[in-house]
């Protein structure tokens, strides 16, 4: 994941929860009458931007320099507007975050100085800087190094909290696991979704506002913004901890609401927000394939690619026909054993590739690899801005048949599912239990 905010996060991966785990409406147990009448103002235009959570003081450059991770992990693309609901969840966010730390400690849960450097460590190597450097660019982008290091502290403090207090009590038997099998080889051949899931909840007297809130959020995404950095700010199911990941799933095991949209969308795409009971949810899918059949797009391909690039300011008629050139020459090529040569001929640059999965190129280019014969080239596709290029088929190690999860990878997933739900109820009543001063 290319986000900021991803490659902070290093809490291993929850099985995920979709909006069918979310817990009933509780307003009708509160038996509230509709016809009321509120008792004083609050005004909305008045946003209270830090907070004291049972004596610890979460601070305005605490808000400021998370908000900036946000931020950074969009690409630096948040309009204006939306930045201050940004903040009000980064708030939310480091409330939670106190009161999984405070929990460490009440639980005699210790996360050292030097465990939270040597993850900080390995985060900066990800960005390939050197922890100093990163330390650098964290302040050029409004953030700091004590601001990542709180994150790395609350994530680790909270696993060890949840290994000690959850876990433990979390059993899986091996009459489930080996019914999950025995369904995933009845269902070999069907098709199997990589979903990600944004979940707003709503009330009937909300359900105005949340859809409005979800248009914004899609428009954002589709603008390029990332969508695991704002599922992890707004959606309120349980995957916002992974992103919205909600991991690969069959269209039977949605709801039917969710699995009569996610069958439509192609990969890469976003749906408009979906009612649901209890809210709306915004699916992405990320990748399609099939339950434990050969997907062509596994298969492993040798490349050579081929670019012509052109000047600053080159026009579309000036490089219409440097283009044409550029076809045609691939016309000549008898496979990759001439490929430099006639790249010679035209000026193009050669680069190879001998790891590239059909899956990771571009959507539009997939099919067109998939139907390829060795030696053939694609038409040509890019932009006078980064180069015109063509990909040449050298070879092509096709994927074996899949043999599914193993029964350890199916018992963990469950493990991890009922842990993720009890940890929700865990943080739920340290919440409801918290002091909260808000200034």
């Amino acid at each position: 994941m290319t986000a900021m905010a991803t490659a902070i996060t290093i809490a291993a991966p929850l099985a995920s929860q979709t909006v069918g785990d979310q817990e009933e409406d509780v307003a009708g147990s509160l038996n509230i009458p509709k016809d009321i009448t509120v008792f004083g103002n609050r005004d909305p235009n008045i946003r209270t931007a830090t907070a004291i959570v049972n004596g610890t003081i979460i601070t305005q450059t605490d808000i400021d320099q998370r908000l900036a991770l946000v931020v950074a992990a969009n690409g630096g693309r948040v309009p204006e507007e939306e930045l201050e609901r940004l903040r009000l969840q980064v708030l939310r966010n480091l409330i939670d975050e106190t009161l999984q730390i405070q929990e460490a400690a009440a639980q005699k849960v210790e996360v050292t100085r030097e465990e939270v450097q040597q993850t900080y460590d390995r985060v900066a190597s990800n960005f390939r800087k050197s922890p100093k450097d990163f330390a650098q660019f964290l302040r050029e982008k409004g953030s700091s190094e004590a601001s990542i290091k709180r994150q790395i502290e609350g994530e680790a403090a909270w696993r060890r909290v949840l290994s000690r207090r959850v876990e433990p009590f979390v059993a899986v038997s091996d009459e489930e696991v080996n019914a999950i099998i025995a369904r995933l080889q009845a269902s070999k051949g069907a098709n199997e979704y990589h979903v990600g899931e944004i979940f707003l909840s709503a009330t009937p007297e909300t359900m105005a506002s949340a859809n409005e809130n979800a248009n914004r959020i899609i428009d954002q995404i589709r603008k390029g913004a990332s969508f695991a950095a704002y599922a992890r700010q707004f959606s309120e199911a349980s995957t916002a901890a992974v992103g919205g990941d909600l991991g690969w799933v069959r269209a039977e095991q949605l709801p039917e609401q969710l699995s009569a949209v996610i069958t439509t969308l192609s990969s890469g795409q976003i749906s408009a927000p979906i009612a649901v009971p209890g809210g709306f949810s915004i699916v992405a899918l990320i990748d399609k394939r099939q339950v434990l059949g050969v997907d062509p797009r596994d298969a492993t391909l040798l490349l050579k690619q081929l670019t012509i690039s052109f000047a600053p300011g080159t026009t579309q008629a000036q490089a219409t026909p440097k283009v044409q050139v550029f076809a045609n020459a691939l016309k000549e090529l008898r496979g990759c054993g001439n490929a430099n040569e006639v790249a010679a001929k035209i000026g193009a640059d050669v680069v190879n590739n001998d790891q590239m999965r059909i899956r990771d190129l571009p959507p539009q280019l997939q099919d067109v690899m998939i139907n390829m014969q060795v030696g053939e080239s694609t038409p040509p596709f890019g932009s006078l801005r980064d180069g015109v290029r063509a990909l040449v088929l050298c070879g092509r190690d096709d994927p074996a048949p899949a043999a599914g999860p193993s029964f350890d990878q199916i018992q963990s997933q469950i493990e991890q599912e009922r842990v993720n739900r009890r940890a929700q109820r865990y943080l739920r009543d340290l919440r409801r239990d918290a002091v909260i001063e808000y200034r």
